[in-house]
């Protein structure tokens, strides 16, 4: 990785089309192979039930990595929509079955709110699909607006009782 400043950032990983595996690992091998990203911690795939989409949508393979980069994140952001389509992924219609989905969840400690970008991931601590893989690599990373760790936040999701 280049010299500069290195920011801590959080990355969602999902696939739901095709090698599932095949696709997540290319996507963690493309993300590896930016001279300004160091991979340092991937958690195992976990399959999961999709969450809202067309019905019938297949299941999803999820997992999550930490890496170290100097990249701003924006520009990581512009990255992992570039390795997206890279591997085959087309933005039609809102959560489609796609063959890889990468979601920036943390950067740092940074609240970042754009057009482009909203970090923390605005819907991260509503998915147990996105805090379990989390949990396994990061669990006492706090969330900046919640103030809460991601083992926390998922033991706060899993706690509730399921509403009918």
């Amino acid at each position: 990785m280049r010299n500069g400043s290195a920011q801590t950032a959080y990355i969602a990983i999902g696939s739901n089309l095709g090698d599932r595996a095949k696709f997540c690992y290319q996507a963690v091998a493309a993300i590896s192979a930016h001279e300004q990203i160091s991979l340092t911690r991937l958690s195992p795939l976990i399959e999961t039930a999709p969450v809202g989409g067309p019905a019938n949508s297949p299941p999803f393979l999820n997992g999550a990595i930490a890496i170290e980069t100097t990249l701003g994140s924006h520009a990581l952001l512009r990255e992992l929509m570039h390795i997206e389509q890279s591997l085959g992924r087309n933005r039609r219609e809102k959560w489609e079955p796609r063959t890889i989905d990468l979601d920036l969840l943390l950067y740092a400690d940074k609240i970042v709110s754009s057009d482009e970008l909203i970090v923390p991931h605005p819907m991260m601590h509503q998915r147990t699909f996105v805090l379990e893989p989390l949990a396994l690599i990061a669990p006492d990373v706090v969330h900046p607006t919640l103030q809460m760790t991601v083992k926390g936040l998922l033991d706060n999701l899993t706690s509730q009782p399921l509403t009918v």
